[in-house]
């Protein structure tokens, strides 16, 4: 995969929050990048502006993206307590990326962060994935419910 540079970023991910920091540790406007990347590849993730990104990533434990040169194809996060839980939040790949393998890249990043490794539950939302994260051994899961206050609707 010529040209393909997954970034792992420093818990609350500074380098690209604040200086905007891409592959090869050099400023692509990263977080413009994203949030445009969101836009087009997460409904759910519409809309979020630029202050809300830094939020996000200054509050997420593990921030991992993946490029294609200088252009943004995948980001994953997840949040953590560093002992009992973690949770994988936005994980995307480009609509035209998928089925390559850089989801894949994504989530065993994640999951082999130092901070979560050793965790003792990793929760996960999709909507329509389930099957994808089934062979890195997450399982659904009829004994918990998922309550939600949604303030926001899609």
């Amino acid at each position: 995969m010529k040209g393909i540079s997954l970034v792992k970023h420093a818990p609350t991910a500074p380098g690209l929050r604040l200086l905007g920091i891409g592959p090869r540790l050099k400023p692509t406007n990263g977080l413009l990048k994203l949030q445009s990347f969101l836009n087009e590849n997460a409904f759910w993730a519409k809309g979020r502006n630029k202050q809300q990104l830094c939020q996000m990533l200054f509050n997420s434990t593990v921030v991992v993206s993946l490029w294609h040169r200088n252009q943004l194809i995948g980001f994953g996060r997840a949040t953590s307590d560093l002992v009992f839980r973690a949770v994988l939040w936005d994980v995307v790949v480009a609509s035209d990326r998928q089925g390559l393998g850089f989801g894949k890249l994504i989530i065993e990043a994640i999951l082999t962060n130092k901070k979560i490794q050793s965790v003792e539950r990793i929760y996960l939302l999709t909507t329509n994935s389930s099957e994808f994260y089934k062979q890195f051994g997450f399982k659904l899961n009829n004994k918990q419910s998922l309550l939600i206050i949604n303030k926001n609707e899609y």
